[in-house]
């Protein structure tokens, strides 16, 4: 029966990709719910929706590269149920048996609760087919509204801006990205797009959605009506869990999964943005939206399928481009009690370290890439440094980060 992997992302194709890798021979099927190739989600909010890239190149591997692996695709294949008693999943028109399972379905958007959500021009942005509606959306609007202004909402603010376009960026938080970087990042990023000319309110309520047979504008709490030819919906993800909840598995918010990307069924495995993990960084039961979580845990999926016990440690890091701004982040920065600023703010190259009682617990890098590798090691070997260490300019961050916590 073999191997039957559901959900052909970044973490599903892994699994398959490393479980030839470590020389499993047997029939290996990945399943897609949408029919492109698998391919890469990051570029939709920047090359591609600056039409530096287009959907054949956002393509993991070509068709042939896989079959020549023995990696069976199956595409636009939406999952009905998980019959684990039977070991089967089932279609709407077959079902596929299994020896064992992984689940990385992923995440949807979040969507929107408010009055005038369903109108026409009212998007959102995970998938290819969203990509290219709202490259077209972008192309005939004058007047942009992004609601919510984390990573993606960002992403898509500058290319629209660069684009001469009149750009809104809404967030109910007081401040952009609030969750993932320190405050002076969010400042900073703030600063930065009102300087390209998008306009950021944070705090913000938002009404109603207002329209026609489309969106014509944004009310807010406080009664100002902001013009808006498309909206771009970007308040977070939701996992794709029902498919596991159905099935008995336990999914609180993700599938629940130990180190080894194992569920409570010990035939199934899960990896990628819909687990909820152990996850050191975290100090618990973590829910991670990377790639870089979905390639590692996934790694980690495969050994374990092949019986290696390897837990998951690998440490968290992300990146977001911005205009022209590159933003590296690692670590967690939960229980953060101090932050300290290295380089200048003012030249568009700093990073701000994420401390708690004197340990480096996450760092957030602008145009510094080497800060950011340097801080991925001294997170990962969980290193105590001085505060004025940190900042100073002429300690070589590359030694100190080799060291190792006694």
């Amino acid at each position: 029966m073999g191997i039957v992997i559901l959900g052909a992302g970044q973490a599903g194709l892994q699994i398959a990709l490393s479980l030839r890798q470590k020389g499993y021979a047997g029939t290996l099927t990945l399943v897609g719910d949408e029919p492109h190739l698998p391919y890469q989600r990051p570029p939709l909010s920047k090359a591609y929706l600056k039409g530096l890239a287009d959907a054949a190149s956002l393509a993991f591997r070509p068709a042939e590269a896989l079959a020549s692996q023995g990696i069976d695709l199956r595409l636009g294949k939406p999952v009905l149920r998980i019959d684990r008693v039977g070991k089967r999943v089932e279609f709407e028109d077959a079902n596929l048996p299994y020896d064992k399972l992984a689940i990385t379905l992923g995440t949807r958007p979040r969507k929107l609760v408010l009055p005038g959500a369903e109108l026409s021009g009212v998007m959102s942005l995970r998938g290819i087919t969203d990509g290219e509606a709202l490259m077209l959306a972008l192309s005939a609007a004058n007047d942009v509204v992004i609601i919510g202004g984390g990573f993606i909402g960002l992403e898509v603010a500058a290319t629209a801006a660069a684009a001469g376009k009149s750009v809104s960026v809404l967030e109910a938080a007081p401040r952009v990205m609030a969750r993932a970087v320190a405050p002076d990042i969010s400042s900073w990023f703030e600063r930065m797009h009102r300087g390209m000319g998008s306009r950021i309110v944070t705090s913000a309520f938002i009404a109603s959605i207002d329209g026609d047979d489309r969106v014509r504008s944004v009310t807010l709490g406080d009664g100002e009506v902001i013009r808006a030819d498309v909206v771009l919906v970007g308040i977070g993800a939701v996992p794709n869990t029902e498919i596991a909840t159905d099935a008995g598995l336990d999914c609180p918010n993700g599938v629940v999964v130990d180190a080894l990307g194992q569920t409570s069924d010990p035939y199934i495995f899960a990896a990628g943005d819909c687990t909820l993990h152990p996850n050191r960084y975290a100090g618990g039961a973590f829910r991670l939206e990377s790639v870089q979580n979905a390639i590692d845990q996934a790694k980690t999926v495969a050994g374990a399928m092949m019986g290696e016990v390897a837990p998951y440690d690998a440490v968290p890091w992300f990146w977001s481009d911005q205009g022209n701004t590159k933003l590296q982040t690692t670590g967690l920065p939960i229980g953060t009690d101090a932050h300290v600023t290295r380089g200048d703010p003012e030249t568009g190259k700093f990073t701000v370290f994420h401390l708690k009682s004197g340990q480096v617990i996450a760092a957030d890098s602008v145009n510094s890439p080497a800060d950011h590798m340097c801080a991925r090691r001294m997170v990962a070997n969980g290193l105590a440094v001085a505060a004025e260490t940190l900042a100073d300019p002429a300690t070589d961050l590359k030694s100190l980060a080799m060291q190792r916590i006694a």
